[in-house]
């Protein structure tokens, strides 16, 4: 579907000026179906796709790298989030500024200083359209446990916890050679059809397939009422449960095998393939419903409430009962 999109896109839009409505839609609509691409390769990652390693490693190696994703980086800092999930301090996405920290002052500050709307406003343009790229290449939004790190160079890791120990840092340079592999198949692509060929056919849905990315991870681990747990308090399984699961739709749900409506499960066995989803969701559903945890909100009131409201965490409770929650002041 996705290469029929652009081989579309090719033969009927004119690569005019004019025709940017045009292209803007194709960039949306691509870029949404190869967002499918991504949660298959996702799946590989996971070794939920097939008992083959060799031939789910070599799926998801293709997908990614064609994706400008390094395959076995992605695949361990993506482990480590599962294995840390909402963790204040350990875990690798999304991880909350705290109030009294540098960060957390100052996303405070600005917060009080532009107001809600115009906060909320930075806050999705940072997150959805540079939040991946700054992810791969600087570790931005993973916890203080790793400081930055990069997926394309091993070495560089500021924490006092590293992010590719051991054998990862040689996987690491093999899933640089997929992305150097397809960034050369791009540049000979534009010296023979030009930049703006390029430009519109790939880097378009290039850049709303990043935006589908973050969306998902970013609205199932954050909410106004879902806390993050310190080292004292954290477990695996108090970490899975604060996954939400929301409504995405038939149609998204089918395009990206539902990967945001079916994620509490995805976080407490990541090995169920997305065909078994559904089951396992609707069992914990019954077996858990005190634990289960579902928002029916719509995506994009969902997405601007996250946007606006989710600022710094602060800590709230004593004991065992110890949780971090966000605040807007």
């Amino acid at each position: 579907m996705t290469i029929g999109c652009g081989i579309l896109a090719y033969l009927y839009i004119p690569l005019k000026l004019t025709f940017w409505p045009a292209w803007l839609a194709y960039a949306l609509v691509t870029g949404t179906v190869a967002t499918g691409c991504w949660v298959i390769a996702h799946e590989c990652g996971h070794n939920a796709f097939s008992d083959n390693r060799l031939t789910q490693d070599t799926i998801g190696y293709a997908l990614h790298s064609l994706l400008l994703v390094p395959y076995f980086s992605w695949q361990r800092s993506h482990a480590v989030h599962h294995s840390r999930t909402n963790h204040l301090t350990e875990g690798e996405t999304h991880v909350p500024y705290v109030k009294g920290d540098t960060k957390g002052t100052v996303n405070l500050s600005l917060h009080k200083s532009i107001g809600e709307g115009p906060f909320a406003a930075v806050q999705l343009v940072a997150h959805l359209i540079f939040g991946w790229p700054a992810y791969l290449l600087t570790g931005a939004t993973g916890g203080s446990a790793r400081g930055i790190t990069n997926h394309f160079i091993p070495n560089v890791n500021t924490g006092p916890v590293e992010l590719f120990p051991g054998s990862w840092k040689n996987k690491v340079w093999i899933s640089d050679i997929g992305v150097i592999a397809v960034v050369a198949g791009l540049t000979c692509w534009a010296h023979n059809a030009g930049f703006l060929t390029v430009a519109a056919l790939y880097f378009g849905p290039y850049i709303f397939v990043n935006v589908w990315l973050v969306l998902y991870t970013w609205l199932q681990h954050t909410d106004t009422d879902v806390p993050h747990l310190a080292s004292t308090e954290w477990s695996y399984i108090k970490g899975a449960f604060l996954t939400v699961d929301r409504p995405y739709g038939p149609i998204f749900d089918f395009l990206h095998h539902r990967i945001g409506s079916t994620h509490v499960a995805h976080h407490i066995e990541c090995a169920i393939p997305h065909y078994k989803a559904v089951v396992a969701t609707n069992a914990l559903k019954e077996c858990y419903s005190d634990l289960y945890l579902f928002d029916p909100t719509p995506i994009l009131s969902a997405l601007w409430r996250v946007a606006s409201k989710c600022v710094a965490v602060e800590k709230r409770g004593e004991g065992k009962d110890t949780m971090w929650t966000f605040t807007t002041a």
